[in-house]
């Protein structure tokens, strides 16, 4: 699928990181909230213990590995980022209190629903867990829509969660042959 992307070495002003979403993207990721080196730099995962990019690329959900710097190619690759706090940048995700999840679950909720993804993947579970209120039942596929689109479970890209490194690559994996699959096939 064709997207239209923002221009090669489109850079987001110092202490910003606007989401990267269109209508009719193929997944969407949803993080916590952004990291202060990624807020500071003004794209997404910049964090050189973050996975990100790396399970993007394995995933086969981009041609070729891309740098934060790139964040802007995504769009054209049919993939979309944003944050549950996307305002909210911190050290740590548990940094910030619950009430302010809380407050941003509607939000987020009727900004995925407008842009209709075909999947809307949580980049780990506890991001999945501040929305719904419970865990997810499993990693992967969930039993449960936004709007339209198919809701998926990864542990997260974090450094953080490098315990999960194993358990992670293969998530990321059947999510990308999930998003390649044809649309007959949902």
């Amino acid at each position: 699928m064709s997207h239209e992307s923002a221009p090669a070495g489109a850079h987001h002003p110092p202490h910003s990181l606007p989401d990267l979403l269109a209508p009719g993207l193929d997944v969407v990721f949803v993080g916590f909230n952004p990291s202060l080196r990624a807020w500071r730099s003004g794209h997404y995962y910049a964090n050189p213990t973050n996975a990100f990019y790396r399970l993007l690329h394995a995933s086969g959900l981009t041609p070729r590995l891309l740098l934060p710097e790139e964040d802007g190619l995504l769009l054209g690759y049919g993939v979309g980022v944003t944050d549950l706090l996307a305002g909210h940048p911190s050290a740590r995700a548990d940094e910030l209190p619950a009430s302010q999840y809380k407050l941003a679950r509607q939000g987020l909720l009727e900004k995925l629903e407008t842009v209709s993804p075909r999947v809307v993947a949580f980049n780990g579970l506890g991001v999945y867990t501040h929305l719904y209120g419970e865990r997810p039942p499993k990693l992967g596929l969930q039993d449960r829509h936004i709007g339209r689109s198919l809701v998926w479970v990864l542990p997260s890209s974090s450094g953080a969660a490098n315990g999960l490194a194993g358990e992670r690559r293969a998530t990321w994996l059947a999510l990308g042959e999930l998003v390649r699959s044809p649309r007959g096939g949902w």
